[in-house]
């Protein structure tokens, strides 16, 4: 049986802060992470090839027939039967970049190693060739419509829906499915552009109006009276409140009151104080430029509206108002009156009257007292993660102010 390995490519880096915790194929687009659609298409569990740090949690694997595949990309009917197609020794590529190639131990070793593969066949497809890989930060939430519907219909094909209460208003015929234990009651679901997932125990309030594409994960919480527009989802024990537009929280995250949130991407753990809202859209209608780690500097996105990214286990006080474009880092704790800077490097601690080191010891104790509070213990390996991102934003954080 094929040996599946998930791999970080040389474009990692642009999605920071995000995946500063995690190997890229943990990132959520649409319903599911990368790493768990390509468990579904291939039927089989995967490893990972990521940064030192992270192996420990995120380990590998290795056989004498290994299929890895670029933890970038999207899996759909057509990619997934070209790399179940592989020979040994064969490579999917385009424009000189690999996609994913099915290896024998000695190749593997070759790779692993950074050194070049030999006797190998090469099929060139084209960027045209039907398939979608998360390269920047933004593509994250551009994109999460269509996944939303293409992880639809991977979960809910030939199954059947738990009831819905017709209590609910219902529009449209994209489709509504609700896992076991759902509870949805007395809101408005417009499936007329897309379909709305609502997963296992999770529950949408009272009063809330929602237009597909929409997916919630297990446990997450619609609160009442929200608005959520098209292409939003909400992992697993999230909580949502007030008005999301095309918002894509990973997990364990909170925006439980009013307040907007649109075009943003949130990492794990994060928590927004009430009435905190993002801009979206500049005064001027130009293009929105975001923070790149890999470039130093600010990045033009190509996009009109876009948000927010912050990374996992940070948090805002109340009213705290981001401008459009900011990019957040890991472990933050803003707050105060007026806009904060555009780029806060990680386990920083302020606002716009400035910054100062949030201090492992006190992020870790607040870490713990967080995940606690969902029955989740902050395990040992997680913290020795969490150092070693405080060790490598050292350099960014040395003019906080």
């Amino acid at each position: 049986m094929r040996n599946i390995i998930l791999f970080d490519d040389d474009g990692r880096d642009n999605l920071l802060p995000l995946v500063f915790t995690k190997p890229t194929c943990e990132l959520r687009c649409g319903i599911l992470t990368i790493r768990e659609k390509w468990e579904i298409y291939l039927n089989a569990k995967v490893s990972f090839i990521t940064q030192e740090y992270l192996t420990e949690k995120y380990p590998i694997s290795i056989s004498d027939d290994n299929l890895i595949i670029n933890g970038s990309l999207l899996p759909n009917p057509g990619i997934a039967k070209l790399i179940t197609n592989l020979k040994k020794n064969e490579a999917i590529l385009c424009e000189g970049e690999l996609l994913a190639a099915r290896l024998d131990n000695k190749q593997f070793d070759l790779l692993n190693n950074d050194q070049p593969i030999e006797e190998i066949n090469g099929l060139e497809i084209g960027r045209n060739d039907g398939y979608l890989k998360i390269n920047e930060l933004w593509d994250i939430f551009t994109l999460n419509g269509g996944e939303i519907e293409a992880d639809f219909e991977l979960l809910t094909k030939n199954r059947k829906s738990a009831e819905v209460s017709s209590t609910n208003q219902i529009l449209g015929s994209h489709g509504i499915f609700l896992e076991a234990g759902a509870k949805v009651e007395c809101a408005i679901l417009n499936a007329s552009n897309g379909p709305i997932y609502v997963g296992k125990n999770a529950e949408v309030m009272e009063g809330s109006i929602i237009r597909g594409p929409f997916s919630m994960g297990e446990h997450a919480v619609v609160k009442m009276g929200a608005k959520i527009y098209s292409n939003t989802t909400l992992g697993p024990y999230c909580k949502a409140g007030g008005e999301l537009n095309n918002v894509v929280m990973m997990g364990f995250s909170s925006k439980g009151h009013d307040g907007f949130l649109g075009n943003a991407v949130i990492g794990e753990w994060c928590n927004f104080g009430a009435d905190s809202n993002n801009s979206n859209l500049k005064n001027n209608y130009a293009e929105v430029k975001l923070w790149n780690y890999p470039q130093k500097s600010f990045k033009k996105t190509g996009l009109q509206f876009c948000g927010l990214v912050m990374g996992d286990h940070s948090k805002c006080g109340i009213n705290t108002m981001f401008n459009t474009g900011t990019v957040i880092g890991v472990n933050c704790n803003i707050y105060g009156a007026g806009f904060p800077r555009n780029f806060v490097p990680s386990f920083s601690w302020g606002g716009s009257g400035g910054y100062k080191l949030y201090s492992f010891n006190k992020a870790m104790d607040t870490a713990k007292i967080v995940m606690a509070r969902r029955g989740i213990e902050l395990e040992e390996v997680e913290t020795r993660i969490l150092k070693k991102v405080y060790e490598i934003t050292e350099e960014k954080r040395a003019n906080l102010n």
